[in-house]
C-alpha cells in the first residue's frame, strides 16, 4: 500500500428517500475515476465543519439545500492517487430538486438492488450498509413469554431482522425457538441473527450471528455468516468490530434499563460522543429504547435503534 503524506477530508452524503431509496451520482470527466458511481460530496475546506461542507457541496453540485442531515460513517480509503477520510452522512430533507451542476448523472437506487455501475471502490461497505434496517428487535422470552413473542412476530406485517438472545436457553432449546421463528420471519423476507456461540449455529436457519463482547474480544476474523454484529460498550470495542470487518455493532445502555440496575447509562450526549466524529460501522442504540427514539439516535450519529422490551409491548 502507498504512503500518502496527508490524508484528505472528505464529506459524502446519501440523499435518502422515505421509501427507502437513495441517490448515487456519476463522477464527470476531468476527475479521477470519471464515470464511477459514488455518493455525492468533495472536499472539507480550511476551517470549514463537515457539515458545512456537506451543504455546501451539495448546493454546488446539484442546487439542493440540506435541511436536515445526521452523521453516519467514517472510512479511510486509499487510493492509487491519494488516501481519504470519508465522512459519511445521509440527509432526510432538503429544498430544491437535484440538477446536474458538474455534467453528471443522478440515479435513485434501491438498497440491494444497484442498477448502476461501476462504483467508486471505496463505497462497497456503505451499500451493504445501507441494506440494514432502521430497528433491530431483541427477544427476551423470560419476561415476554414465548407465545407472546411469536404472535406479535406473527402480526408483523414488515420483514423484521430479529436477533435472538436467550443464554438461559441450551442449544436444542435454542435450536428449537430459532426454528419457530424462522418459519414465521423468514417467508416475509425478514432477517433471523443469534446471539450464541457461531459453532453452534452450523446448519441452523439463520441469517448471521451476533458476538457478545466476550466473542468480540476472543475472535481472529470475522465468522463466516452473512451478517455479523457485536455487542459493545465502548469506542474501542467499536473499533475492533470495524477492524473485523463486521457489519454492525450495539452500542449501549444509552438509558437506564430494567436488566442492567444502577449502572450508568451514557445518554444521548455519550452516544454521541462515543461516535464523533461518525462511527466506524453502523450503530444501533441500545439500552431503553424503541422506535420513537429513532430520530434521536440518527442525530447521535447512530445507524438506528435495537429495542428489546418494547419490541414486544
Amino acid at each position: 500500500m502507498p504512503e500518502h503524506k496527508q490524508t484528505i477530508p472528505v464529506v459524502a452524503g446519501a440523499l435518502m428517500r422515505p421509501d427507502g431509496q437513495f441517490m448515487l451520482g456519476s463522477r464527470p470527466a476531468g476527475k479521477p475515476y470519471p464515470g464511477y458511481w459514488e455518493f455525492p460530496g468533495g472536499k472539507v475546506e480550511a476551517g470549514e465543519t463537515p457539515l458545512a461542507a456537506l451543504v455546501r457541496e451539495f448546493q454546488e453540485e446539484m442546487g439542493i439545500t440540506v435541511t436536515h442531515a445526521t452523521p453516519w460513517l467514517r472510512r479511510v480509503h486509499h487510493y492509487e492517487h491519494a488516501s481519504v477520510e470519508l465522512l459519511f452522512y445521509r440527509i432526510w430533507a432538503w429544498q430544491g430538486e437535484p440538477q446536474p451542476h458538474e455534467g453528471q448523472a443522478f440515479a435513485w437506487q434501491q438498497p440491494g438492488h444497484l442498477s448502476v455501475k461501476p462504483m467508486l471502490p471505496a463505497n462497497d461497505p456503505i451499500l451493504r450498509s445501507l441494506q440494514l434496517p432502521d430497528v433491530l428487535n431483541l427477544t427476551c422470552i423470560a419476561e415476554t413469554g414465548r407465545d407472546a413473542l411469536l404472535d406479535k412476530l406473527a402480526q408483523h406485517q414488515d420483514a423484521p431482522w430479529v436477533i435472538v438472545r436467550e443464554p438461559q436457553k441450551n442449544r436444542e432449546q435454542l435450536a428449537a425457538l430459532v426454528g419457530e421463528i424462522s418459519e414465521i420471519i423468514h417467508p416475509r423476507g425478514g432477517k433471523l441473527i443469534v446471539n450464541a456461540d457461531p459453532a453452534w449455529l452450523k446448519g441452523w436457519p439463520v441469517d448471521g450471528v451476533q458476538l457478545n463482547s466476550q466473542r468480540l474480544a476472543a475472535c481472529e476474523a470475522r465468522p463466516h455468516f452473512a451478517w455479523v454484529g457485536a455487542s459493545c460498550h465502548s469506542r474501542t470495542e467499536l473499533d475492533r468490530a470495524a477492524a473485523l470487518g463486521l457489519d454492525y455493532a450495539l452500542l449501549g445502555h444509552v438509558q437506564a434499563t430494567a436488566s442492567h440496575p444502577g449502572q450508568a447509562a451514557l445518554g444521548w450526549d455519550g452516544l454521541a460522543a462515543c461516535l464523533a466524529p461518525a462511527a466506524p460501522l453502523p450503530v444501533f442504540a441500545l439500552g431503553g429504547l424503541r422506535t420513537a427514539n429513532l430520530d434521536a439516535a440518527r442525530q447521535a450519529g447512530a445507524h438506528g435503534v435495537a429495542q428489546m422490551r418494547g419490541a414486544w409491548q
